[in-house]
């Protein structure tokens, strides 16, 4: 398969995948969460170990408001279910293998989503990871039941209404990083070494007993994708959405600002 979105490569039992749109600030579109679910697909059988980095400046910034905006311009008034992108965090959580996510740069809404359903994240001293959506009257509500699971509500719950980016500091502190080094990619490695020589049967068994204890993604999932629905077809949020495409104004900006 040709991917347009991602960049792919194996390395014995290791994936490597790169979620490369720089062009568009590494946002979230509907051809790379198909890319990334196929790509998870092929390593069900015989990976151990997923790797999933971005680019050095931006690790993910969320969703691409550019792609929703030239849907809207076409015509599409409601918003499309999320459930590709809701299905793709539970394959990096529960599927059969270790999931590394290797952060770098900013790290925004759906971005932060990538990571919190990652079994370990490995981030350099320039992540930052934040959750920018209520800024346009939304909120992250597929993002949230994997960032509570491992974050906890309350840390989750600040980091929605604030809005502000967290320092990778204070995301290791919370348990949303798992390590922080100025030398992310030497300490990514370091991991690999004892990652890849883990038993493909021991990992599935292991990740499916975790999820038998904790099955929150899951219970969420219906109300999760219900109220991201709701949200992206509000005509108000939509008419802050296509505002910031054509003029980057924020919606508590006014004409003049």
């Amino acid at each position: 398969m040709t991917f347009d979105t991602i960049q792919v490569r194996f390395q014995q039992n290791v994936c490597f995948i790169t979620l490369y749109r720089p062009e568009a600030n590494n946002t979230i579109n509907d051809r790379l969460v198909e890319e990334c679910l196929h790509v998870l697909s092929e390593c069900e059988a015989s990976v151990t170990v997923v790797v999933l980095e971005g680019l050095p400046e931006v690790f993910c910034f969320g969703a691409d408001f550019g792609e929703m905006y030239q849907k809207m311009r076409q015509g599409i008034q409601h918003a499309e279910t999320q459930e590709p992108l809701y299905r793709l965090w539970l394959a990096l959580k529960s599927g059969p293998y270790i999931t590394v996510a290797h952060v770098r740069g900013k790290v925004n809404a759906g971005g932060v989503g990538f990571a919190a359903a990652s079994d370990i994240v490995i981030a350099d001293e320039t992540a930052s990871f934040s959750l920018s959506e209520l800024l346009f009257g939304l909120f992250p509500a597929c993002v949230l039941p994997f960032l509570i699971q491992r974050i906890g509500s309350q840390k989750a719950h600040y980091m929605t209404i604030m809005t502000k980016p967290v320092s990778v500091r204070q995301a290791l502190e919370w348990g949303l990083a798992d390590v922080c080094s100025p030398e992310s990619g030497a300490e990514l490695r370091k991991h690999l070494l004892r990652l890849r020589l883990l038993s493909k049967k021991a990992v599935i068994r292991y990740k499916q007993y975790m999820d038998s204890l904790n099955d929150l993604v899951y219970r969420s999932k219906s109300n999760a994708l219900a109220e991201n629905q709701a949200m992206f077809s509000d005509r108000d949020n939509q008419a802050a959405i296509v505002r910031y495409a054509e003029t980057g104004r924020f919606p508590w900006e006014n004409e003049n600002s």
